[in-house]
């Protein structure tokens, strides 16, 4: 299959093209600089343009482009950013795709678990609404902006992803280092629950997800059984062995981080129905699994 990518420089977009390489598949991957080679292809969100030579002929889009959220300090302008590109970015690809004559069979667009904003102690999985805050607001508009891709007919579907457990990059990438100087500890009083999934099974959830002609809609991409952030911290120190006896305060937590600090200490405890539904198996359905493959 021919397969388009945004975001293919990320954690997840660099780990799908890889994958879909090794099994024959051909990637196009959507720059917004100059392509540098035949598998590159440009595109300017924010000016709403995207090649259409890129798309001809996909027979799958997966749009995983987006600013970090946790990479800056959220002033206004960063906020504003974190929003645009994910928003413009998702209106730019859905109306690109609605207007070509032979349109992709699937368009799967990123999204996260912080749809939900905080859950709390209470599961949820797909069916649940909305939660509060910047987040869940960014989570709303960012999939609303697909509405042309299914209004033209295109299977849509929403990864709305967890926390990827993973050494390259994401929270995981900055907590391994951590961990292993033995500096690691829970956050807050850790009672709140992290819905985490391995970097493998989130990249065989996307493509089980282009394969699986069923799937529409929100999908989480988080592991069957979320756990607190102070079991996640046990888990750490017992496959790195190391000790995790210290602890960052919430406050402290706020001065270094400040708004997002209130959703580092959230509590998301999110289930992955619609894809046990359809028959999906996690490889790494425990943490000391999703952490052993990561190392």
């Amino acid at each position: 299959m021919r397969i388009a990518v945004t975001g293919s420089t990320g954690l997840i977009g660099s780990a799908l093209v890889r994958s879909l390489r090794e099994d024959g598949h051909e990637v196009v991957r959507f720059v917004r600089r100059e392509p540098a080679s035949a598998d590159e292809a440009r595109w300017d969100p924010a000016r709403g343009h995207v090649d259409p030579g890129g798309l001809a002929g996909c027979g799958a889009v997966v749009h995983l482009a987006g600013a970090g959220v946790g990479e800056h300090r959220w002033t206004p302008a960063y906020k504003k950013e974190i929003r645009d590109s994910r928003v413009l970015g998702t209106t730019t690809l859905a109306n690109a795709l609605a207007a070509l004559d032979e349109p992709p069979a699937v368009f799967v667009s990123g999204s996260a678990v912080g749809y939900y904003g905080d859950t709390g102690d209470r599961a949820v999985d797909e069916d649940a609404p909305a939660g509060h805050g910047f987040l869940p607001s960014v989570c709303v508009e960012w999939e609303g902006a697909a509405q042309p891709a299914r209004a033209a007919g295109i299977r849509t579907v929403f990864a709305r992803t967890g926390l990827v457990v993973a050494r390259e990059g994401g929270a995981w990438g900055r907590l391994f280092p951590v961990f292993r100087a033995g500096a690691g500890g829970r956050l807050g009083n850790g009672r709140q629950y992290w819905s985490y999934i391995s970097l493998r099974d989130e990249i065989a959830a996307l493509r089980h997800i282009i394969d699986t002609p069923s799937i529409e809609g929100p999908v989480n991409l988080t592991a069957p059984e979320p756990l607190t952030n102070r079991q996640v911290t046990a888990a750490m120190a017992r496959v790195l062995h190391r000790p995790a006896v210290l602890a960052v305060p919430a406050p402290a937590l706020r001065v270094a981080l400040g708004e997002f600090a209130e959703d580092v200490l959230g509590s998301q405890r999110v289930l992955p129905a619609r894809l046990l539904e359809s028959g999906f198996v996690f490889r790494d359905p425990g943490i000391e699994q999703a952490i052993r493959a990561a190392l």
